[in-house]
């Protein structure tokens, strides 16, 4: 719907502007590029998926306590966190006895990024939002259930423990 409404816009507009500067000046001449139709669906139709950086908001997949996290530091990497890296999160929303509460700052390992990953059979793999597992400072779960899937590449990662909780691995 919104494509189609800019595209019918810019044309108008265009065509205005050209007639318009045409009338003006008559030297000078303007030009017009046809982008199709298709071209500008996919343009607004896809997302930009990012690293898990500094104040990406996570949902935390376990029974710690926390509900949802906002990521303060990447420990690797200067760009951000991917799947399998560990962050350091500031707690924003929590369950009322839960085991960590609102403000505590917690390690986390991310096990769902929305940004794709490719794997070493040529697929991708991405994942509708960005997740992460609540971790102490040895990276052992704090946690004793993880909910939704995992990917295995957590194994390279050395997370056994996160993937032997887990309820299923993609």
């Amino acid at each position: 719907m919104s494509a189609s409404f800019t595209s019918k816009w810019s044309i108008v507009g265009r065509s205005l502007l050209g007639s318009l500067s045409n009338n003006l000046v008559g030297t000078v001449k303007t030009t017009h590029e046809v982008i199709p139709r298709s071209h500008y669906n996919s343009i607004f139709s896809q997302q930009q998926r990012t690293f898990i950086q500094m104040r990406t908001n996570l949902k935390v997949v376990d029974n710690s306590g926390a509900k949802r996290v906002m990521c303060i530091q990447a420990l690797k990497g200067r760009r951000g966190a991917r799947l399998g890296d560990t962050i350091i999160a500031s707690v924003k929303e929590a369950q009322p006895r839960g085991k960590v509460k609102k403000g505590e700052v917690v390690y986390g390992v991310v096990v769902r990024a929305a940004m794709q990953r490719g794997r070493c059979d040529g697929s991708e793999i991405k994942f509708d939002d960005n997740a992460v597992v609540l971790v102490n400072k040895q990276g052992e779960p704090i946690g004793t259930r993880v909910f939704g899937p995992v990917p295995h590449e957590l194994r390279k990662k050395k997370h056994l423990k996160i993937l032997t909780l887990a309820e299923h691995i993609a």
